[in-house]
């Protein structure tokens, strides 16, 4: 049968024509949004691939959170730094058996200093990164340099040098100073006298730069220096 072109039956044919192109023209994405549906959610593996995760430091920084690490004393008995977290802590790379060590202790910038500021909560941790068989190690050593120093913290045992080289002790004696946050806020030498004694300081006026980090730690000033260069004897890493 035929129907005259204008006719009503025509016009309701193009019309159908025309909506059935526009749906096959939608995209799929178009076509799902229309029908209601959500996109799927991210399953819990996919989740978790993309959650962020604490990087672990490999070396210390001024200005960094300060590597927890674990040493034993010279009692065997298991020390921490992470243990001491909320006070201040002065890590002091130590070796009995260095010129400078001696000098510092007995007549320099070090004689006196921890059990000066002990009754302020300061912790003072004396480490010994020496190998067996190396100048200044071993038991035995540092309990005499303990006694000769008249010193009452504790001598930490790192023989295998790990910790020293986490954080980059080059000298003895090196100074690490981190504050009640846990953050390392100096590093370097205990003064600016490189004899050890203190009689011949740079500039004329001795400053210990580890004194003036805890006055500036007790007042909430900055740390400044931050970091100098360590003198004295190499650490007696195993190499």
């Amino acid at each position: 049968m035929r129907f005259p072109v204008g006719s009503d039956m025509w016009r309701g044919l193009g019309a159908g024509v025309v909506l059935a192109l526009c749906a096959c023209s939608k995209p799929p994405s178009a076509a799902v949004e229309s029908a209601g549906a959500e996109p799927a959610a991210a399953t819990p593996a996919a989740a978790a691939s993309a959650a962020p995760t604490a990087a672990v430091a490999t070396h210390a920084e001024v200005g960094q959170p300060a590597p927890d690490f674990t040493l034993t004393d010279l009692d065997g008995k298991s020390v921490s730094l992470s243990q001491f977290k909320g006070k201040t802590v002065v890590l002091e790379w130590f070796n009995p058996g260095c010129p400078f060590v001696q000098a510092s202790h007995n007549a320099g910038s070090l004689k006196g200093l921890a059990a000066k500021h002990a009754p302020e909560g300061v912790v003072w941790l004396a480490i010994n990164s020496g190998a067996q068989g190396k100048q200044g190690a071993g038991i035995e050593a540092n309990r005499e340099g303990l006694s000769k120093f008249g010193l009452q913290h504790p001598v930490l045992i790192d023989e295998a040098g790990s910790v020293g080289q986490l954080y980059g002790a080059e000298r003895t004696p090196h100074m690490f100073v981190v504050n009640p946050e846990g953050v390392l806020v100096y590093r370097g030498a205990i003064d600016n006298s490189p004899d050890g004694e203190g009689q011949s300081p740079e500039g004329g006026k001795l400053v210990n730069y580890v004194e003036s980090a805890l006055q500036a730690i007790s007042t909430g000033a900055k740390v400044s220096p931050a970091e100098t260069k360590a003198y004295g004897c190499s650490v007696k890493y195993n190499k």
